[in-house]
């Protein structure tokens, strides 16, 4: 009963109290969680809450369906890199990107001047699972998904594996992820250095 009593408090216990410097930028591969944990993240920090994929498509009239089979995916990438950099100049606030923004190094390194980014980390079956939910993903159109974000993975993780903060998601409450984001953003110098302070150093 007193181990019981110890595993319950730990899942349960607040994190602790954060108020970042930087927007927080959320990386990983669809169905990581970006934009579930990203608005409760936000709710639970007080902060505005913005989905880069929902801003492209309010910039171009368009779903990002009709973007990648309209236009193509180089001109989606150029868009989307538009419109991240546009969200990083705005004030602190909660921002989920594609996952494909981070591969793009010019977005990267906006994001390591303007934000802290923060990898949400899935293994492969929980987001098979997750995206099977959903029938909107372009790049899950040509093939298995699950062959294809084995891919992803392969080709991704190592350049996810550069962000700031690294948190796992899983098939948990999502409450108990962004209480372990908060507490792992809360300890990384980067999220309470405002941008301008560490430009000057």
């Amino acid at each position: 009963m007193e181990i019981d009593t110890v595993v319950t408090q730990r899942r349960t216990a607040p994190a602790p109290r954060f108020v970042p410097c930087r927007t927080i930028v959320l990386v990983g591969l669809m169905g990581a969680g970006k934009s579930k944990i990203g608005r409760r993240l936000a709710a639970r920090l007080n902060l505005p809450f913005f989905d880069s994929d929902r801003e492209i498509e309010i910039a171009a009239g368009e779903s990002i369906e009709e973007i990648f089979t309209n236009r193509g995916e180089r001109v989606f990438r150029d868009g989307e890199r538009r419109v991240i950099t546009r969200l990083l100049d705005q004030p602190v606030h909660v921002l989920a990107t594609g996952g494909g923004a981070f591969m793009d190094q010019t977005t990267r390194e906006v994001i390591e001047r303007r934000g802290v980014s923060l990898w949400l980390r899935a293994e492969l079956d929980v987001l098979v699972s997750r995206v099977s939910r959903r029938g909107n993903r372009p790049l899950l159109k040509s093939g298995d998904a699950r062959a294809i974000l084995s891919e992803l993975i392969e080709k991704r993780y190592p350049v996810y594996a550069e962000s700031d903060v690294i948190v796992d998601s899983s098939e948990g409450s999502p409450e108990f992820t962004v209480t372990r984001a908060i507490t792992a953003l809360a300890s990384c110098p980067l999220a309470t250095t405002p941008p301008e302070a560490e430009a000057e150093k």
